[in-house]
Parts: C-alpha cells; structure tokens; sequence
C-alpha cells in the first residue's frame, strides 16, 4: 500500500491509474473513460471542494493531461483553470503588529502613495499598490507581510502570475518546466503532461511491430518504491520492457565526455549540462551564460544513444523524478536516443494499473555503472565525478567545483562567474534542492532519498568511471541477460562504445 503525503498526491495516482488501465485493456476509445470521474468521485458527500460536481470536473481535467494535456500548449507544465480558483489574489496586508509608531517608514518608503495613517495605523489603498514590496522591507516590525498564492511564491523564474478571472497563468516564455509549482499548488490545480498512455501503446504493440522497448532509469529510483533495484528491473520485464538499463552508466559517459570538454577549455569556467531545468533557466534568464554551459549531452541522453548504437530495434524510454526531462524530449534535444519520458509517479500507477507488486517479484541483476556515475542523483555527484574523471584521464587542469543546489544558488554562482568573482571554475548545477533526490515527481520525499542514492552508489564498490564504461562496452550480453523479458530466449548483444 503506498503511503501519500497529500491528499493531491493520491488524486493524480488515482487518475492515472484509471488512465493506464483502461490503456493496458485496450479500452481508451470507449465510454469507459467517461466512467472515472465518478469511480473516483463517489459521491454524495465532497471531499475536498464544494460539491462533488466541482470535484468530477476537477478530475475530468486531470485526465485530459494524463492523455497528453493541451497538445496546441507548448509548455509541459498547464494550470487546470476549473481547480485554479480557491486561493486568495496576492496582496499585501497589514497585521496586528503594527505598533502606530511615528517614523512612518513604510508610507514613505512606498512609491505609490497607496499608504495612509488611520487612528495611528497603517492601511493600505490596494487600488495604488503595486505589490513592490517596499513597505514589507521598510517596516521594523514586520507588521507588514505579501501574501502570495503558494505557486507564485514557489517559482523560482518569476514565470506565474494572477488574471484578473483569479487563475494562476504560467508565461511559457519564463517557465523552465522545473515542477516546483505543481508541488507547491495545494489545489493540485498544476499539473505535468503526461506520455504514460504513449508508453503502454508502444510497449502493447512492440512485439507486432518488432521493436525492443528498453527502460532506462535514473538512479534517484532507489528507495521510491519499496522493493530493490532487482526486483525493479522483474518488475519492468513483467510489464512488458525487453531490457532495463542505469541512467547511471549515462551519467559515467556524461562525466567522461564532460571531463574531456573541461580538459579542452584549458580549465576556463564551465557549468553542468545534465539538468534541463537548469539549462532552460540559463537559456532563457541569462542568454550571455550560454557559452559557459557545457555541450555534453545529458546523461539521458548518453544512454539512449549509448543503446541504441548496439540495438536497431531499441526504442528507449527515461523513468525519472523530473519534470523538465519531458521538455527536454520535448524540445527534440534528445536526438532521437529516447522515445519517452515518464516520471517516477506515472510509473507506480502503471504498475498498479497492471497489477505488479514489486516487492513481491524475485531478484534480477541490475550493474551497470560506477558509485560516481549513480551520485549523479544528488547534489555533488555531478562535480564529484567530473573530478573523478579527469583524474582517470590524466588530466593536468584543476577543476575548482561548486555544487549549486537550487535555482536561487545557481544564479549567485553564475552572476559572481559572469563578473570574474567566482573562484572556483565548474558549477554543477541543479534546479531541484539537494538534486534528483527531491525531484517534483518522486514518489517519497525524504532526506532519506540522498542516503539511499549512497547506498546504491557503494554498492558499485571500486569501479572506476573508465572501469564501468569498459565493462559494459565488452559485456557479451549488452545491458542485461534476456531470460526474464517476455519471449523467454536469451539474446546476446554487444554493446557499442564510441
């Protein structure tokens, strides 16, 4: 039984498990479908809004984005208008705190006139404010406080904003696909597109159409799902993947590639390339960074070229915490190496949807990667082993490393980098705080998930990142030994190393 830490979180489970079983039936096209809103939403009593026509509603959209959202919407991550309607506009206010005091700092520090004093109080005229946030700063005793919808305050680009029909709207122009807002939404009136429906199709139709479905996951898997990576890799079979590989052996060529890159700069400042989020947040809010981004492909990225090199009939699909992968895909800067993204959560529905209890299937080998390659996963990693790296090539460049943690982190160090300010010359930057670990669609958010990702990265025990690469480029049965995948036979390939 899975454990939900809100009640928003078993609703979107709860959808898109409906979703992927009627997709797993072959039942989408009928009017099953109309059906979920009440199976979900019983009645007669609402749960969670005014009455249970406002929460079927509230479903029915949840199920248009778990079959792909907006398709005319390019951005990935869409604001549901029927759940977007409870929270108060932002404004700023004036508390019980006010003391009547006589410096007046807050009326003068607001460039507005919209303060006044009444019976020795502050109030605010909200017909001038314009929510700078002069008075909250200028006030001694706090007594002044910006009230902001949980989604405004949570995006860390400034991309949302309120209408004046009170919806949240996400300018795409600013947005960075980074999730916070659909955690942050209390409504769950914020959502991620979803492809799982695209997935069960493929891995449906594979067989007739000759294809090689293969599962790649990212390491940040460990510990999400009550089972271990052995019974996970059973599980992914079951469901119908001829093949299960680590992103982590991605993240070893990622790191080698990346080390090569820093080698060939001679040492000049550089940052990570492997979080999309982080990358768009360059791209779109500090364009004369650009240059100072590394052109390594992200590990994703690396493995699914990686794959398909020694499989032609290899479609790839990246499992993952992450919102900003689906832009990645999105965007076509995958390369072709990965056919779709889905994220941590979308998977556990699909394996209820289908029935699989993962700690119930047996072992099955998953060793592909070095400890530095499965670190990736949390804050550190990256730099850690693009270190590791350079010193497996000899390299005689210091990489001076600074882990960013954040995206507020991630802009002081490329602020400080494009004034010359920054002493150290490779920032590994992540979007989410603490990494991968604590990624928006996680399934447990935990300070446990870094300890887990350690657990798994010794588990590696002393291979290197040359080490780990070389091994899987000679492995004489590519990723894994076929026996478990559907079919039976054992299917050796050779995997290709460039």
């Amino acid at each position: 039984m899975r454990h939900y830490e809100t009640s928003v979180q078993e609703l979107k489970d709860k959808v898109l498990t409906a979703v992927a079983r009627l997709a797993w039936n072959d039942k989408l096209q009928t009017n099953e479908i109309l059906d979920i809103p009440e199976q979900i939403v019983p009645g007669p009593e609402a749960q969670m809004r005014c009455c249970i026509y406002k929460e079927r509603a509230v479903v029915g959209s949840r199920i248009k984005m778990a079959m792909g959202g907006d398709r005319a919407n390019p951005n990935l991550v869409e604001v549901l208008p029927i759940a977007c309607d409870e929270c108060p506009v932002t404004e700023i206010s004036v508390g019980p705190s006010c003391r009547g005091c006589i410096a007046h700092r807050c009326m003068e520090a607001c460039p507005k006139g919209a303060i006044r004093i009444e019976n020795h109080r502050s109030v605010i005229d909200h017909s001038k404010c314009v929510l700078c946030g002069k008075c909250v700063a200028a006030c001694p005793y706090g007594a002044i406080t910006k009230n902001m919808r949980p989604c405004e305050r949570g995006c860390p680009v400034k991309a949302i904003s309120m209408g004046p029909d009170r919806k949240a709207s996400i300018d795409a122009s600013k947005c960075i696909s980074c999730g916070e807002c659909v955690v942050q939404c209390p409504f769950g009136a914020i959502m991620d597109k979803s492809y799982i429906v695209d997935v069960i199709q493929m891995l449906m139709g594979a067989d007739k159409w000759g294809l090689h479905v293969y599962a790649v996951l990212a390491p940040s898997f460990v510990g999400q799902f009550n089972c271990t990576p052995g019974q996970m890799v059973s599980a992914l079979k079951e469901m119908g993947f001829y093949d299960v590989g680590e992103v982590a052996l991605g993240a070893d060529l990622t790191a080698k590639a990346e080390a090569a890159e820093f080698d060939e700069r001679g040492g000049e400042p550089m940052t990570s390339s492997c979080c999309p989020a982080f990358v768009a947040y360059v791209e779109r809010h500090m364009p004369d960074m650009v240059p100072k981004v590394s052109t390594t492909p992200s590990p994703m990225v690396m493995l699914g070229r990686y794959i398909k090199d020694r499989d032609p009939l290899a479609r790839v699909v990246f499992i993952g915490p992450c919102v900003a992968k689906k832009r990645e895909f999105h965007l076509g800067r995958t390369r072709s190496s990965i056919d779709l993204v889905i994220t941590f959560e979308e998977l556990y529905s699909m394996l209820a949807a289908k029935d699989i209890d993962v700690s119930k299937m047996p072992e099955a080998p998953l060793d592909h990667a070095s400890g530095f390659g499965r670190s990736f996963a949390a804050s550190g990693g990256v730099a850690a082993a693009v270190g590791q790296a350079l010193k497996e090539m000899g390299s005689t460049v210091e990489a001076r490393t600074l882990p960013c943690s954040g995206i507020e982190e991630c802009k002081i160090a490329l602020l400080k980098m494009s004034k010359g300010m920054l002493p150290e010359n490779f920032i590994e930057g992540m979007a989410c705080q603490g990494g991968c670990v604590q990624g928006p669609a996680v399934i447990m958010r935990s300070p446990k998930n870094k300890a887990e990702v350690a657990k798994h990265a010794k588990q590696a025990g002393e291979r290197t990142i040359n080490g780990a690469i070389n091994q899987a480029g000679g492995a004489e049965e590519g990723l894994q030994s076929s026996e478990n995948k559907p079919g039976g036979a054992v299917e050796k390939n050779r995997v290709v190393v460039e």
